[in-house]
C-alpha cells in the first residue's frame, strides 16, 4: 500500500499515526528528499530507507503516538560508524533529516436532519478537518446545490439519503458525535430510541425545549431503556446563555458547534490517557 493510500486507510479506520518525511539529505543516504513512510501503532508502510535510520523514526514516532504529541517533529540522523543509536550503525556516511507529521483521529459527527439549523451547523463544521455525515429522509434537503457550500469545505463530507434515518446509525464509524433534528418529532424519537442501543457511538444530542424531552424521557422509559441509558441523550444541545436571540438557526448553529469543540477536546484527552 502507498504512503498515501495507507493515510487515508487510517483516517477511515479511525486509527493515528505518523507521516514521516526524509526532507534534507547530507552526503549519502540510502533515500532521497521527499521519500515517505507512514507508522501506526502495529504497522508501517512505504520505506524511509530501512536500517538504523527507519529503526529510529519508526521508534520515536510510536513515543510521539503512545504519549499524544500533536505538533511536528524534526529528527537528525546520522548515518556513519560514529553515529551509533539503540538500532545500530548504518555507514553510508550521510546525514538525515525527518519531519514527523502527526496524523491524528479526526472527530466524526452526523447531523441527522439538514434544515434550517442542521444546514447552518453543517456550514460552520465544514470549515475543520473532520469527517461530516449528513443524513436526511428528505431528498431534496440533500441536493448538491444547497449543500455546495458545506462540500466546498475543509471537512470530509458523506451524504445519506436515507429514507429510515435509524438504519444510517450502522453508517457512521465509531466515535461518532450524533446530533438529531430532524423536521418530524416522531423521527427524532425513533433515532434517539435507535441511537440508545448503539454501542459505538460517542455522544447523542437532541434539539428541542424541555418539554419535548420530557416527553421523550418517558417515551424512551417505556421502550425499555433504563435512566442511565436515557442520560446519554442531551437535550437540549448547544452552550447555555444564547439570551434573546437563542433560537435563529445561525445562533443555534454556532452554539451547538461550540459544544462541539468542547467535546473533541475531551475525545483528544481521553486517547492519551
Amino acid at each position: 500500500m502507498s504512503w498515501l493510500n495507507a493515510v487515508r486507510a487510517l483516517r477511515d479506520d479511525r486509527t493515528p499515526g505518523v507521516l514521516v518525511t526524509v526532507t534534507d539529505v547530507r552526503g549519502h543516504a540510502p533515500r532521497d528528499a521527499g521519500a515517505k513512510m507512514v507508522v501506526s501503532e502495529a504497522r508501517t508502510w512505504g520505506s524511509v530507507g530501512g536500517g538504523n535510520l527507519e529503526e529510529t523514526a519508526v521508534a520515536r514516532s510510536r513515543a510521539m503516538l503512545a504519549t499524544g504529541v500533536a505538533v511536528p517533529e524534526g529528527l537528525e540522523v546520522g548515518l556513519s560508524d560514529k553515529a551509533r543509536t539503540d538500532h545500530g550503525r548504518q555507514c553510508c556516511g550521510g546525514e538525515v533529516t525527518l519531519l514527523l507529521e502527526p496524523l491524528p483521529v479526526v472527530p466524526s459527527v452526523a447531523i441527522f436532519g439538514v434544515g434550517h439549523v442542521g444546514l447552518e451547523l453543517a456550514r460552520v463544521l465544514a470549515g475543520h478537518d473532520l469527517d461530516l455525515h449528513l443524513v436526511d429522509s428528505r431528498a431534496g434537503q440533500l441536493a448538491d446545490e444547497r449543500l455546495a457550500p458545506v462540500l466546498a469545505g475543509e471537512a470530509r463530507v458523506e451524504v445519506h439519503r436515507a429514507p429510515v434515518p435509524e438504519l444510517a446509525l450502522g453508517a457512521v464509524p465509531r466515535g461518532t458525535h450524533v446530533l438529531v433534528m430532524t423536521h418530524d418529532h416522531a423521527e427524532d424519537f425513533a433515532l434517539c430510541d435507535a441511537a440508545l442501543r448503539c454501542t459505538h457511538l460517542a455522544t447523542v444530542g437532541l434539539i428541542g425545549s424541555a418539554a419535548k424531552w420530557s416527553r421523550f424521557r418517558t417515551g424512551l422509559t417505556v421502550e425499555g431503556h433504563d435512566d442511565r441509558t436515557i442520560d446519554r441523550i442531551r437535550c437540549p444541545i448547544g452552550l447555555p446563555g444564547l439570551g434573546a436571540g437563542g433560537k435563529d438557526p445561525a445562533t443555534i448553529a454556532v452554539s451547538v458547534a461550540a459544544e462541539l469543540l468542547g467535546l473533541f477536546a475531551a475525545d483528544r484527552a481521553r486517547a492519551v490517557r
